[in-house]
């Protein structure tokens, strides 16, 4: 319950609806109970067992209102029989049954339809809490995390969470409400067999609650394979290319097998088990009224204890404690599959941040001076990436990192932006530790072009516009233009208005770079960070966006890490890197007259010099 009591804590906005269902449902349970009592009476016309009435009863007591109501209908059918109008008492009795049912029905749609804001709200509060906690938590979260997992937190199992956590609120008062009144009537119309029928009940809620006690664990197999075949799926979307060419559909195809054959066996062994509850129940229910009929019966044909159409009316109720017994045993089970499923979504939401900000960070708007990282050392796991590493970037410098893969140039992008925190030393800017920056003033400061240009399913302008979302279409086009992309953008069918569809797929690598500069371009931050940007682009679109680097990068401090060192041959100061530590630094002519490292490095790229 620990889980459900979390998960109600979302209900709190949809209070006025929960209030409102609990008034119908209350209702509910009343006419539900009183429409099938309203059945003895016809009965009483039928059978010509009405009690002869001819003075009207008087009203004496609330405690009375059962005795006062029989009396004043066995008056009324008096008065009428006595006239000679029995069809007037039957239309009567006919009328009062239909009226109590349909009002017994009338407040169970009102009941379902407060409750219906209810469930979606909370749906809708959950599914948003946790997209802004997947994209709060830090990239470090998701390198250990499956993507397709993530997606079926999100989609199936708050989905699941309201199958059956919030299916409990609508059963939480009207079906325990309909039990104790019917029981109530029951013990009103007889005590001897209400005893008798509750010797049986506690056998038969033991036999249903040990069916349901491994339906969490079912279900928590089930919930996580549906994640594994969704990161199957995302990781075959995202890969397709090289899947084709590789000539790879079949193993995919199965991996992917594999896991819809688990899933299939999960699912079948939870839903059999699922849906033996309501069969038992009803089995146990029927058994209940069957031994209650042959104890009645000897009540009504051999002891004469108690009228034939009382104890009609009172199977009738006894029949009528199924329904809702059936529909919290099958709840319960409900509450058990949810569990697993609230589990899995809120480790989630309280997955803390390690990446936190202080309680007083300060937000810093503007650049003067430096960025120094003083003493640092980083690891991912185990080995250390940076060892106590060492650099200062002075306003208005360009400071390019150069090394071999693995030597530690990314991780320090990484750590300036604070996608990582440190574990050894300090990062600041104008002498501020930028732990003690708000992440949002932090990244306002800075620009990011990374070698993946990341686009996203929507028209160039959003793209361009993504960091500064008020921008005017004059500033998009400047940013564009500054950029190299704006003759090509002219090209497409819609100009700025062009879908560029998913990862901006439509594009050529270098279209795309080149969106990623004119964003960084039009956000225009003080300090620039380029990670390999121009890479993976062919010789002609390297130029296109080397050239659109370079206006970009004019009077603004850049930390350019570079694969390509033609790139980086003006850089104010050359940072080389080996193993997380720097071996050398200077200006391209100084490194290149050190015959060193540098040196070496340029030597094996001399067809880009």
């Amino acid at each position: 319950m620990k889980y459900f009591q979390k998960i109600l804590v979302y209900a709190k906005p949809y209070k006025t609806y929960a209030i409102l269902n609990i008034i119908s449902n209350i209702f509910y349970a009343l006419f539900s109970t009183l429409a099938m009592v309203s059945l003895f009476p016809m009965l009483s016309v039928l059978f010509g067992q009405t009690e002869s009435i001819t003075v009207a009863p008087e009203w004496t007591s609330i405690t009375e209102i059962k005795d006062y109501t029989i009396n004043y209908l066995n008056y009324y059918i008096t008065q009428n029989v006595g006239s000679g109008n029995q069809g007037d008492a039957l239309m009567l009795m006919v009328g009062l049954v239909i009226g109590m049912f349909f009002l017994k029905n009338l407040f169970g749609y009102l009941a379902m339809y407060f409750i219906a804001f209810l469930r979606n709200g909370v749906l809708k509060d959950l599914r948003n809490a946790l997209y802004n906690k997947t994209v709060e938590l830090p990239i470090s979260y998701y390198s250990e995390k499956r993507k397709g997992d993530t997606i079926a937190r999100i989609t199936s199992d708050v989905l699941e969470i309201q199958h059956s956590f919030l299916s409990v609120l609508e059963l939480a008062v009207r079906e325990p409400l309909t039990i104790i009144f019917t029981i109530a009537m029951m013990v009103a119309f007889s005590a001897q067999l209400t005893i008798f029928v509750f010797i049986f009940l506690p056998i038969s809620g033991f036999i249903i609650s040990l069916i349901g006690k491994s339906l969490k664990k079912k279900s928590d197999k089930v919930q996580k394979e549906q994640g594994t075949f969704l990161s199957i799926l995302e990781e075959t979307l995202g890969g397709l290319r090289v899947i084709k060419a590789f000539n790879a559909e079949q193993t995919f195809a199965g991996t992917f097998q594999k896991s819809t054959n688990r899933f299939f066996k999960f699912s079948n062994s939870l839903l059999n088990r699922q849906n033996l509850a309501s069969p038992a129940s009803e089995f146990l229910g029927i058994g209940v009224i069957g031994i209650l009929l042959w104890y009645g019966g000897q009540m009504v044909l051999v002891e004469k204890s108690i009228e034939p159409e009382l104890f009609i009316t009172y199977m009738g109720l006894a029949y009528q404690i199924l329904t809702p017994a059936k529909a919290i045993s099958k709840a319960s089970y409900g509450v058990k599959k949810g569990n697993a499923a609230a589990e899995r979504v809120l480790e989630i939401l309280e997955t803390k941040n390690p990446i936190a900000e202080k309680e007083n960070a300060i937000a810093k708007e503007a650049f003067n001076k430096n960025i120094t990282l003083k003493n640092i050392s980083f690891k991912y796991e185990d080995d250390y990436v940076l060892k106590n590493f060492n650099l200062s970037v002075n306003k208005g410098k360009t400071v390019a990192l150069v090394g071999q893969s693995g030597s530690g140039k990314s991780t320090i992008a990484n750590l300036v932006t604070r996608f990582y925190d440190v574990n050894e030393g300090e990062i600041a800017i104008d002498d501020d530790n930028i732990k003690d920056l708000t992440k949002k003033s932090l990244r306002d400061l800075m620009g990011l072009v990374t070698q993946d240009s990341i686009l996203f399913n929507d028209t160039i302008k959003n793209n361009i516009a993504l960091g500064k979302t008020n921008a005017t279409e004059e500033e998009i086009i400047e940013a564009a233009k500054i950029a190299n992309a704006h003759d090509f953008i002219m090209e497409q069918p819609n100009g700025y208005d062009t879908n560029i569809g998913d990862s901006g797929n439509k594009l050529s690598g270098g279209q795309k770079q080149r969106l990623s500069i004119a964003r960084a371009v039009l956000k225009n931050p003080p300090i620039m960070i380029l990670d390999e940007a121009t890479s993976a682009l062919d010789t002609e679109s390297e130029r296109l966006v080397q050239d659109a680097l370079e206006k970009m990068m004019q009077n603004r401090t850049s930390i350019v890490i570079a694969h390509r060192l033609s790139t980086i041959q003006s850089a104010d100061t050359i940072v080389v890197l080996q193993k997380g530590e720097i071996v050398e630094q200077g200006t391209h002519t100084q490194l290149i007259n050190n015959n060193n490292v540098y040196k070496k490095l340029v030597d094996m790229q001399s067809f880009d010099v």
